[in-house]
């Protein structure tokens, strides 16, 4: 993985300077809150419901073991003991004291984390495949190309103050498994027909209060070419992006208004003042880059272990642990294992401080040190051996992190949602918590099969409820909590059969204890209704949605009909 040096290093140091200062003044009544809140907002801190709360960027979802135990010693000495993994690959503190930032970023910087930019108009994070690096189905590594943007956007002067946050996400597999149609860039690296590399360039695409897919702008990019043509899209975008309208000021506002193709030519235009220019990467800088994602020793080891082999025999949890939570590898004999943080009961996407070392821990036994954070809000270890998967099995049951759900209804993602987050129209852990309960059952879950069910408190979908196959919105009526509820959303991924789409709502909104059996009677309806193999996104795709409005609205109204009857009858 990618390594500061001196320059990084530097710089990320002198930020946690500045910051502590900024707070000193803050602190002492020197700095009025005004100003103070551009500045904290610059380094992910955002003052939440009942304290603050800090983003920590996590670039393209990669993690040392090192770095993730520093991430739970900040959660043992400055939280309340757990973490919240983002879809974002980010990681959030909700319970820090406003006092110790400064020293919590100190503490950051010196394992070569930051959360600067994690906040604000800017370029955010960058985001990539959780699996990238050690896919089968991988094209070109994509992260060379994630930490160029990721540099090159850091503190870039001109792209500092733009419209709205502006975020940038790159995949280099045949499955799109960064969902690039849903962010403000898209880039997916490709090879021509001669073999060399290039991108294939979307813009507009997002969620929020108007959800949109991105659109294909160029098909195919040079690779030498990408920070320039990047560069150009921003350009366009600050120049001529809504500022006097905050619900409109995303770029997916203006690649609508225009048009695709009139966008793409002011971008062509934009590009060929500068396509040649000092921002054109070389092989040099390149290279320089992608020798930080070189392999790591890899032994040589057979895909078919005996051992492993008779225990998926005679352990059915350990057999049914390993169809859900254990990806293929482009090496033979290695593994990518999913350690599920959806256990029931549990708030989806939180880890505690114990567990967070057990993962370092095991990354570095079982692997090479390296860790990954999913947009599903799940861990990763890319590089397990197959015959050391029954031994990291039972460790992770015996912690909370071998659920075996991975792809299925309980694996649920969730924003904080009212509990936490001051912009929440309602409240979302709650709602995930009572509909996990209520499909707590392996089998049931394994007879619906893969199923995504997102959850957001608020028209900002940091939960991705758009692209849920089942989608949860809260939504306020008169202050109170009511769930909007959409189907038929997909991401890109493979569980989506490989489309993106954005979920249609199926009617008027429910109450918080009504969800549950809202979800129940939608899989029910696509149990019924299912042709052998398919999954809920491709029945819904073919029978549309008016089928299923019907029978989540006409079974509410014949049990409203009942409980009235029997009021009456009682009477």
């Amino acid at each position: 993985m990618y390594r500061y040096d001196v320059v990084d290093q530097t710089l990320v140091n002198e930020r946690v300077a500045q910051y502590r200062d900024q707070l000193r003044r803050f602190l002492a009544g020197e700095l009025p809150e005004d100003e103070f809140r551009p500045l904290r907002l610059q380094n992910g801190l955002y003052i939440q419901k009942h304290a603050p709360m800090l983003r920590v960027a996590i670039p393209y979802g990669l993690l040392s073991a090192h770095q993730l135990r520093m991430l739970a010693s900040i959660a043992r000495r400055y939280d309340r003991g757990y973490g919240h993994f983002t879809t974002r690959q980010n990681i959030q503190y909700n319970w820090p004291r406003l006092e110790d930032t400064a020293d919590i970023l100190a503490d950051l910087a010196s394992v070569e984390m930051h959360a600067i930019q994690t906040s604000g108009n800017c370029v955010r994070n960058i985001s990539s495949d959780e699996f990238a690096g050690v896919a089968p189905d991988e094209i070109v590594d994509p992260r060379p190309l994630a930490e160029i943007l990721r540099q090159w956007s850091t503190f870039h002067p001109e792209f500092a103050y733009l419209p709205r946050k502006f975020k940038i996400a790159v995949n280099g597999a045949a499955e799109d498994r960064a969902a690039t149609a849903f962010h403000d860039i898209g880039l997916t690296v490709v090879r021509d027909a001669n073999g060399d590399i290039g991108v294939q360039v979307l813009a507009g695409g997002g969620m929020g209060r108007t959800p949109v897919v991105g659109v294909v702008i160029r098909e195919f990019l040079p690779w030498p070419h990408v920070l320039t043509y990047v560069e150009a899209i921003l350009r366009v975008y600050n120049r001529y992006g809504r500022r006097d309208n905050l619900y409109k000021a995303r770029i997916k506002i203006l690649v609508k208004a225009l048009g695709a193709a009139t966008f793409a030519q002011q971008v062509d235009a934009e590009w060929a003042s500068i396509k040649d220019g000092p921002g054109t990467l070389t092989r040099e800088e390149f290279d320089r880059v992608s020798a930080w994602f070189t392999d790591p020793p890899y032994a040589v080891l057979d895909d078919d272990d005996a051992a492993h082999a008779e225990r998926l025999r005679e352990h059915a949890g350990f057999a049914r642990w390993v169809g859900r939570s254990v990806r293929g590898h482009r090496i033979a004999g290695y593994r990518s294992v999913v350690l599920s943080l959806k256990k029931t009961g549990v708030a989806p996407g939180d880890a505690t401080a114990g567990q967070m070392d057990h993962v370092a821990d095991w990354a570095e036994r079982f692997g090479f040190g390296e860790i990954r954070v999913s947009h599903e809000q799940n861990l990763i270890l890319p590089d397990v051996p197959v015959r050391e998967l029954y031994a990291l099995w039972q460790e992770a049951k015996a912690v909370g992190l071998a659920t075996p759900n991975i792809g299925l209804l309980t694996d649920v993602i969730t924003c904080p949602g009212g509990d936490f987050c001051s912009l929440a129209n309602a409240k979302s852990l709650p709602i995930a918590a009572a509909i996990q309960e209520r499909f707590d059952d392996l089998d049931y879950l394994h007879d619906i099969g893969e199923i995504n069910l997102n959850i957001s408190g608020c028209m900002n979908s940091c939960g991705h409820h758009h692209v849920g196959h089942i989608g949860i919105l809260g939504v306020d009526k008169d202050g109170d909590e009511w769930y909007q509820v959409s189907i038929g959303g997909a991401d890109g991924s493979a569980l989506g059969g490989g489309r993106s789409a954005i979920g249609k709502v199926i009617g008027p909104s429910f109450k918080a204890d009504d969800m549950p059996d809202v979800v129940q009677q939608l899989i029910d309806a696509y149990v019924e209704w299912r042709h052998p193999g398919e999954r809920f996104a491709d029945t819904v795709h073919r029978l549309g949605v008016p089928p299923f409005k019907a029978r989540v609205y006409g079974e509410r109204r014949s049990a409203s009909k009942h409980a009235a009857q029997t009021v009456a009858v009682g009477e």
